[in-house]
């Protein structure tokens, strides 16, 4: 509220109505925490750490604290965000949209991240 001139303007004079707002979450270098799922609920976008699509290196994800492909589409799909995109690789993987079938069958709304992906993220009326 303000008052000006004698006058009061309140933002109901010069705002729309109320809305929800945009929420991205963004994570990387780190193991799937209950945190991450807590702070993601609901986001527009969760853009995620996913160092390896390949299975057989789960083992390697925990050693050196790190997600799978997997792990990172199980938080999104727990959070209910709209959409992930994966991020981090490890520099031995080469194709990582050739896991993204899979990766799909957590999570319909997975996208392999790459250099200048971009993506506007607009207000719902």
């Amino acid at each position: 509220m303000i008052e000006e001139d004698s006058r009061i303007l309140t933002p109901d004079m010069v705002l729309g109505p109320p809305r929800k707002g945009i929420k991205l979450t963004y994570t990387t270098d780190t193991r799937p925490t209950d945190s991450i799922r807590e702070n993601a609920v609901g986001s527009d976008l969760f853009i995620c750490e996913g160092m390896y699509g390949e299975k057989e290196k789960a083992v390697k994800a925990v050693e050196y604290k790190h997600m799978t492909f997997y792990e990172a589409a199980q938080l999104a799909k727990d959070a209910e965000v709209k959409e992930m995109w994966l991020t981090h690789y490890s520099p031995s993987l080469t194709h990582p949209e050739e896991y993204m079938g899979e990766v799909r069958k957590i999570f319909p709304y997975a996208k392999a991240g790459k250099d200048k992906m971009s993506v506007e993220l607009g207000f719902e009326e």
